[in-house]
């Protein structure tokens, strides 16, 4: 399904005249800034703002969305209520280095309100100030405090659903690795949104053809990855730890019920896919779709796009049960069924 050619002419643009991102990353923290002043608040969430305190003293900024429903009578009045069925965990993306609750306020509230769950948004600490390990370390940490109820106090445990995309996807999945291994707590459901699994991103030497194919033209290029890898990692023996590439841990058993929803146009469309099929063979259970149409980093697009719906059409389904049919034109693929 080929993405219309003005479209595709001006993706190819944005991304040839982006600098390196080792240099530019300073400007897009800015531009980004400026971006989220911008957003509106949707009256129908509630947002609040709390902290989890880290074994070092430091506290992690963490943004709550609780959707809202909203009641008006000529009788009783207003009468607002929770409408939460749950509660979503979220990291989100930017390489490890870029991003932050504040520029994923918009898609947060989007995801409350469509999920009905409320949203626990991590501003971990990111790279190059803070280099790998310090982000997983403080994503393990508010999960651990969110799922013992030390952060909210009607938190339901067995409906806490960590939740990530593009590196944010890369910090749910080695969450769920440190969990395992650590045996402190346990996280029954996760949902990739096209992440970061894998550690080579070069066109000559990468397993996975969506590098060669997508690593030029669509916004996200593989020189890109490279970059923000650079940033990330503490020395160069990191690249080869599975809490930074989880698709390098030899094991993937005893990991939650998975959902991977990858993007037909991104580089890293591939690694989401064999990470989903690797959980599925050790023994998980995974399902795993493709969104045809779509490039890295939709989950920002505004919801009226339908590649952003019908991610949300998949979310739901994953989540609740619901039979998930297509209409007309494929909008996806399932590369794997639940196992």
């Amino acid at each position: 399904m080929p993405i219309n050619k003005a479209v595709l002419a001006a993706f190819s643009a944005a991304t040839r005249l982006r600098p390196d991102i080792k240099e530019f990353y300073a400007t897009q923290r800015a531009a980004e800034d400026v971006l989220a002043k911008l957003t509106l608040r949707d009256p129908r969430c509630r947002i609040e703002d709390i902290s989890a305190p880290m074994p070092d003293g430091f506290e992690v900024r963490l943004r709550v969305f609780t959707p809202l429903d909203i009641d008006f009578s000529l009788v009783s009045g207003l009468k607002v209520t929770e409408d939460s069925r749950g509660t979503i965990l979220f990291f989100h993306g930017g390489g490890w280095v870029n991003g932050d609750v504040d520029f994923y306020t918009d898609a947060c509230t989007s995801m409350a309100l469509r999920l009905e769950r409320r949203v626990v948004s991590v501003d971990y600490r990111r790279a190059p100030e803070h280099r790998f390990p310090q982000a997983p370390e403080d994503c393990y940490e508010v999960t651990r405090q969110l799922l013992a109820g030390e952060l909210l106090a009607d938190v339901d445990a067995d409906n806490v659903v960590l939740f990530g995309d593009s590196a944010g996807g890369n910090l749910a999945a080695v969450v769920s690795l440190m969990a395992r291994d650590r045996g402190e707590f346990a996280v029954r459901t996760q949902m990739l949104l096209y992440p970061v699994t894998y550690n080579d991103h070069d066109p000559s030497t990468s397993f996975f053809d969506s590098v060669r194919e997508n690593g030029e033209d669509y916004l996200l290029s593989s020189r890109d990855i490279k970059g923000y890898m650079e940033l990330y990692a503490s020395k160069p023996a990191d690249l080869h730890d599975p809490y930074f590439a989880p698709l390098l841990e030899p094991d993937l058993s005893d990991q939650p019920r998975t959902l991977v929803i990858t993007a037909e146009y991104c580089p890293l469309r591939d690694e989401g896919e064999v990470y989903a099929q690797r959980l599925a063979d050790d023994g998980g259970d995974a399902q795993c779709y493709r969104v045809l149409d779509a490039v890295h980093g939709y989950l920002l697009y505004p919801t009226v796009f339908n590649i952003v719906k019908d991610t949300y059409r998949i979310i739901k389904s994953f989540l609740d049960g619901d039979e998930l049919a297509q209409e007309g034109e494929p909008a996806w693929l399932e590369i794997l069924g639940t196992a």
